[in-house]
């Protein structure tokens, strides 16, 4: 496995076609096998303040991520556009939100949801998943005093990044985040 590192954990993957499409399965597979590599969970450099990252060289062509994450930090909520995804904790535990419901692509700035469609997961070291396109989250670290590390892994390599507000039950698009964006 390669690691490399990369000023964005959103950098265009070097241009390479991959002889077959990794499924949802085979990126969760990649990523449980990562984390459990201890001396590479290690090796990435953790900040007291900020989320740090690696770029890791994903199966066929995927776009793999290593993530530190400090006490109190979170994405926010967003999701992945086009692109299935897995990702599992290496250290410390994660929690995820998420929504079970499909989000219309395009064309709206405010959604209101339904009750019952939010769900919550604690991730502990050793526990993830895999999503499907358009999935909706936010991904934290409750701990207040202890890093946590995971693995990601996105295929397509993410195409854009949609970046949402929620406020109860209202969902508003706030940006979308494109790989020249993050260059």
């Amino acid at each position: 496995m390669s690691v490399s590192p990369s000023a964005s954990p959103f950098a265009s993957p070097p241009a390479a076609a991959p002889a077959q499409v990794p499924t949802q399965a085979d990126l969760l597979d990649f990523v449980r096998r990562t984390a459990a590599d201890a001396e590479l969970i290690a090796s990435l450099p953790l900040d007291p303040e900020g989320r740090t990252w690696v770029r890791l060289e994903g199966p066929g062509g995927s776009e793999a991520w290593l993530i530190g994450w400090p006490p109190g930090t979170g994405t926010g909520w967003h999701d992945h556009a086009e692109s299935v995804g897995a990702f599992v904790t290496a250290s410390g535990e994660l929690k995820e939100n998420s929504l079970a419901a499909r989000l219309p692509a395009d064309g709206w700035k405010t959604l209101e949801l339904t009750d019952g469609v939010d769900r919550e997961r604690r991730l502990p070291a050793g526990k993830g998943r895999a999503f499907g396109r358009h999935h909706v989250h936010e991904v934290l670290n409750e701990s207040a005093d202890r890093h946590a590390v995971s693995v990601h892994a996105y295929y397509p390599p993410l195409p854009q990044i949609r970046r949402y507000s929620r406020v109860g039950q209202v969902l508003r698009l706030e940006q979308v985040e494109r790989p020249e964006d993050w260059q």
